[in-house]
């Protein structure tokens, strides 16, 4: 958390700010109905671009996902796409080796092939669908009069759709916040609710700049409310809870299925196909082969799965459309926060953390040298036998310098993996693993 100092040097603060998933009434004007985002400049995207910029999101998806396996020893969720696009339009004014450091971690293609392709992506989220609701927005909350780069506001209207809106952070400092949150609240289905916390803005606030992703599917083959059943989820193999299991017995359906050495990979399509879920499940427990006639035990964990963007692709290149025997898949519904700034350091961006003065972000403004005092990822998931709900909110916090560092049978009755994908592109929207469904 940032820690609150008083202090006699003034000190001017930024805060970025990307959420994903739904929210309220503004007192300031909004810059744009939450319900009709802007277009982004996307006349120049091609289909190998956009596959360049989905590959940069899916690398860092899993670039993350390793970091927080290594201190988080229960429920994982996050959207990569919401804190790509957050760190894009950072990147947007970002110079010298704090850019190229961002470009690093976040795997970005040059400008050129960024913005278009960026904007083509951001497009089609928003591309109106009758069988889900998926949407995303940004904006740029400006101080009145405040010298930022006229470039810089251009490029994030242009590429993101980050269009602007005045506000008085100095005199209307909570008035300013509770606006803020509540567009967050109304893109995000108020899902992300008070997202910038009373007393993290100040009279010396320059810039919020917000980024929101909401998404709600039913699945193409839904869930019998009946078949639901409490049944046995072996967390490990010291810890067996009870949890609403659901059941799916359909001869109609046919689902992409892989049966692999070590995992179970599974994709539920949302209706419309445009959406799936991928279910990676390490395999437990005994299978028979018919071939030399012996019992296979099996009791492999998360730990024994490769998981990057490299081996996904491998995965879902043996996947085959099958018709599944049962399909067994616990309800959940969990929220998560983490607080990112020494993870997305130790990824290899110290500088853009750096109070030194080090940190270049004098594409934004010339006025102050700023650097990013901290990055919060907050996202909610909900899966039940209808479909899943999911929305994140991303906060960077941008200060300057001197300020204070504040079979067939699949059965998921264990810990696994789970990925919300657009289906064409395989471009990664969230990314959970679920310990404990409780």
């Amino acid at each position: 958390m940032i820690k609150q100092k008083n202090a006699s040097v003034a000190i001017i603060a930024i805060i970025i700010v990307s959420a994903v998933a739904v929210i309220g009434v503004g007192i300031f004007l909004y810059p744009y109905s939450p319900e009709n985002p802007p277009v982004a400049d996307d006349f120049n995207a091609t289909p190998e671009g956009i596959q360049k910029v989905v590959g940069a999101n899916n690398n860092f998806a899993f670039d993350l996902y390793s970091e927080l396996n290594k201190n988080e020893g229960g429920n994982i969720f996050y959207s990569p796409y919401s804190i790509s696009a957050a760190l894009a339009m950072t990147y947007e004014g970002a110079k010298g080796q704090t850019a190229n450091e961002i470009k690093s971690v976040f795997h970005f293609p040059e400008n050129n092939i960024l913005r278009p392709n960026f904007a083509s992506i951001y497009n089609g989220i928003n591309a109106e669908n009758n069988d889900y609701e998926l949407k995303t927005g940004n904006a740029l909350w400006l101080q009145q009069d405040y010298p930022f780069i006229k470039e810089y506001v251009t490029t994030v209207e242009n590429y993101y759709g980050g269009k602007a809106a005045g506000v008085d952070f100095v005199n209307e400092v909570e008035m300013t916040r509770q606006t803020i949150n509540s567009f967050i609240e109304e893109q995000t289905n108020n899902k992300i609710n008070d997202l910038i916390p009373q007393g993290m803005l100040n009279p010396l606030t320059r810039m919020v700049l917000t980024n929101a992703i909401y998404f709600k599917g039913t699945w193409e083959w839904e869930f019998d409310k009946s078949d639901t059943k409490d049944r046995d989820f072996k967390i490990a193999e010291d810890n067996v809870v009870s949890v609403p299991m659901m059941y799916l017995d359909n001869d109609k359906a046919k689902f992409n299925y892989a049966n692999l050495d070590n995992l179970q990979i599974l994709e539920l399509p949302y209706k419309g196909n445009d959406l799936s879920m991928l279910v990676l499940l390490p395999k437990q427990g005994k299978d028979y082969n018919y071939e030399t006639e012996e019992i296979i035990n099996y009791n492999y964990n998360l730990e024994d799965i490769e998981f990057s963007s490299e081996k996904l692709e491998e995965y879902k290149s043996q996947m085959q459309e099958v018709e599944m025997e049962r399909i067994y898949l616990p309800k959940f519904e969990f929220d998560t926060k983490y607080m990112l700034k020494e993870i997305l350091g130790d990824l290899g961006m110290p500088i853009a953390f750096a109070q030194d003065g080090s940190a270049d972000f004098s594409g934004m403004t010339e006025a102050e040298q700023l650097f990013i005092s901290n990055i919060i990822h907050q996202a909610y998931v909900k899966v039940d036998e209808k479909g899943t709900e999911a929305a994140a909110a991303t906060a960077v916090i941008m200060a300057a310098t001197g300020m204070p560092d504040e079979s067939k049978i699949f059965r998921a009755d264990h810990p696994f993996i789970f990925i919300i994908q657009e289906r064409e592109t395989g471009n990664i929207l969230f990314l959970g693993r679920v310990i404990d469904p409780r």
